[in-house]
Order: C-alpha cells, then structure tokens, then sequence
C-alpha cells in the first residue's frame, strides 16, 4: 500500500468519527453525550498518533 493512500483512510477516519461525536453531543442527553464525545476523543488521538507513526516510519 501507498503511504498517501494510508494517510487519507486515516484522515477520512478522524472526519466521520469528529462528525459522529458531534452529533451525539448536541442529539443525546448530557451524561451520554459527554461519555460518547470523550471515547470519540480518545480513538481521534488513537488514530493521530497513527498517523504521525505511518508518516514518520512508513517505508517503501
């Protein structure tokens, strides 16, 4: 696999997951939105890290 093609999956990953925590947080009542948006958080700076170990250590 390609390092950029990686990278998009990763990136487009962070999107539907940062979109999906939003919409929990303004649908669902405050103690589940609140717990819903921390796990998203926590997978969000998962996949960063990730992304910052595929850019840094990928090689071809």
């Amino acid at each position: 696999m390609n390092k950029k093609i990686i990278q998009r999956v990763l990136i487009g990953l962070i999107v539907i997951i940062v979109i999906a925590s939003v919409i929990c947080y303004m649908v669902l009542p405050p103690w589940k939105a609140f717990y819903l948006a921390c796990c998203g958080g926590v997978i969000i700076i998962n996949l960063l890290l990730s992304l910052f170990f595929v850019s840094k250590n990928f090689k071809k």
